[in-house]
């Protein structure tokens, strides 16, 4: 074997055995280099060849699931639940509809926290808007756990705490943004972003699946009144890092461009201040609106006023500023109630509330000439500074009305730029969209033409139709970080409030009370002597809010003797049977009734035994 043939033999002898690989030692610091290319190889999508898909790695499981504040307005309260670990973002309240009579407020189902309340590591809290503060005292009162939200926030939450006896009771944690709050094996990062109220926050979630990013109520205004504008930067940053779900607000996704600036109603307020010169002001807005309040003072100042506040919502929201710092009021421009007489009406500010026509708020009072220290007269100068929220525009129009007959000059927000929303129109939520990058993404806060509408510009934002989910209060949604879906439905629904009881008013009172007011209630009165078994009283009639008895007085006879001739034909074991006899008087007089009136006022048969 020649010299050539010895290599090519020695190079086929190479080939055919395995290669060895030395491994070389690495320092400490180049082992963690080498770990952190690991992670980011597996995070990001592996290539393969022939374009076939990746392996999808399975991460632990994520649940959300909205107890309030979808296909509707208010109320809202979202749980998020991950292993042994549950975490509350947000519980407020809902007030009631025009179908709800003697209701005072309404609150979500806590159903299914109430049977895992050993997992919940915590409550946080995006804003102090009631819509997401005013169910807290009452989930508190069954769930005492720990409270995480920002400064005015807490303090705000401590007033609804002190109402309900929870003052002291509760722990409250203040969070500034760009913290984090751990719970359990998620870990909750507070976003600044600009609302109506100050001190709001969206909340970036860290789970074992990824991030979840909720916007929480947000706009996007470049020139606040605090000069603290959105942390965009922070959201875009999220959105380079990979976020999983984005949860938008959706209450203005119907409105196209951009939401105003809500300095453009101060330059509207000093407007306003010089044509209302020589007469006294009284603007009505929402009490938690801080900056708003901030501009009519600084309007009060540079025209030489002093401001008096009406309403109790309007002076404890404005009480707790101060106290904290967020509003900056000059020394002696708020004056009692009582001292407003000692000043000419020319020199007044009166800040109050009723902006939404609210039947016993102050303003209301006013336009009814009901209120105790306020006559409204010609030389009274009014601006509504709001604009009236869904099925609320009757109440406003009335008191509008009413306002005007007295004389009054008012000023509401069609005919000047006296109030703009706190809410982001198309163009934010597109830009929120396309700084996060989500993956999928939750439409929440409003009705169902809302979430609908932020549900296509999702869509045509490029987020494919499977990965938009219209959810429902109740909804399961889970996700390990490649799929999200509607698994399982927990309880959820409402539960109204009546003075001092929770949940004790159901469907059934309800329809009682619609029944009472629609058509109103007839008693009947029989009295029975139970030995003899004989009919010793009656049948008398007693009749509220059916007719008026003395100017029915046939109708309410031949009733009479039609009950008189029921009870005749009835049997002694049909006198009895108090049950039977009670249905058999209603239906012969609920027939009788319908046939002369076309009403079905509620009946109630009463027998007294003697």
């Amino acid at each position: 074997m020649n010299e050539k043939e010895k290599s090519t033999k020695a190079k086929q002898n190479s080939a055919a055995a395995p290669k060895r690989t030395y491994r070389k030692r690495t320092s400490g610091k180049e082992k963690n280099v080498n770990e952190k290319k690991v992670n980011a190889e597996i995070a990001a999508p592996a290539k393969t060849k022939g374009g076939r898909k990746p392996k999808e790695v399975k991460k632990t499981p994520v649940k959300i699931i909205p107890l309030g504040g979808l296909n509707e307005i208010g109320k809202n309260m979202t749980v998020f639940e991950c292993s042994n670990d549950i975490f509350i973002l947000d519980c407020g309240l809902a007030f009631p509809d025009a179908d709800m009579p003697g209701v005072d407020i309404v609150i979500p189902d806590f159903t299914y926290v109430e049977r895992n309340k050993e997992k919940i590591r915590g409550i946080v809290i995006t804003h102090g808007h009631e819509d997401h503060i005013g169910g807290l005292a009452y989930l508190l009162k069954k769930v005492n756990v720990p409270v995480y939200a920002t400064r005015l926030t807490i303090g705000l939450i401590e007033g609804k705490l002190k109402e309900q006896g929870l003052f002291g009771k509760v722990n409250l944690n203040i969070v500034e943004p760009k913290k984090t709050v751990k719970m359990g094996c998620m870990a909750v990062e507070f976003i600044k972003v600009n609302h109506s109220i100050p001190d709001s926050v969206g909340m970036a979630i860290h789970t074992p699946a990824g991030v979840i990013v909720h916007t929480g109520d947000f706009k996007v205004d470049y020139s606040p009144i605090d000069g603290k504008i959105i942390d965009l930067a922070r959201f875009g940053e999220l959105g380079s890092r990979g976020v999983l779900a984005l949860m938008a607000d959706s209450t203005n996704a119907e409105r196209p461009g951009y939401t105003h600036s809500e300095r453009t109603v101060g330059e509207s307020f000093d407007k306003l201040f010089q044509k209302g010169e020589g007469k006294r002001i009284i603007i009505a807005t929402f009490s938690s609106n801080i900056h708003r309040v901030q501009q009519i003072v600084n309007c009060a100042e540079r025209y030489g006023r002093k401001v008096a506040v009406f309403g109790r919502s309007m002076v404890n929201v404005i009480n707790t500023a101060i106290e904290l710092g967020y509003l900056d009021v000059p020394d002696g421009i708020f004056i009692d109630i009582e001292m407003m007489n000692r000043y000419e009406s020319e020199r007044i500010v009166l800040i109050t509330t009723g902006s939404q026509g609210e039947p016993m708020s102050a303003l209301t009072r006013m336009a009814m000439n009901d209120h105790k220290k306020v006559n409204i007269t010609p030389m009274d100068f009014i601006i509504i500074s709001a604009t009236p929220i869904p099925g609320n525009e009757k109440f406003v129009t009335r008191v509008v009305n009413e306002l005007m007959k007295s004389g009054a000059e008012v000023v509401y927000e069609a005919m000047y730029e006296v109030h703009v929303s706190g809410h982001a129109c198309q163009e934010e939520l597109k830009l929120m969209q396309a700084l996060t990058k989500p993956k999928f993404f939750i439409p929440v806060h409003g009705e169902y033409k809302h979430l609908k509408k932020h549900a296509d510009l999702a869509k045509q934002m490029g987020l494919p139709d499977e990965n938009v989910i219209i959810a429902e209060i109740g909804n399961v949604i889970e996700t390990d970080g490649n799929t999200m879906k509607v698994v399982s439905q927990v309880p959820a629904g409402r539960v109204l409030v009546d003075g001092l009881g929770v949940g004790d008013v159901g469907s059934i009172v309800l329809r009682d009370r619609k029944h009472l007011a629609q058509d109103g209630l007839i008693i009947i009165v029989i009295g029975i002597e139970r030995s003899s078994n004989e009919i010793v009283a009656g049948p008398d009639i007693i009749s509220r809010g059916f007719v008026y008895v003395r100017e029915s007085e046939e109708l309410m006879e031949e009733a009479k003797g039609l009950l008189t001739y029921t009870l005749s034909n009835c049997s002694a074991s049909e006198l009895r049977e108090w049950n039977s006899l009670k249905g058999k008087l209603r239906d012969a007089l609920s027939d009788y009734i319908y046939q002369k009136t076309k009403r079905s006022p509620m009946i109630l048969p009463i027998i007294m035994e003697t």
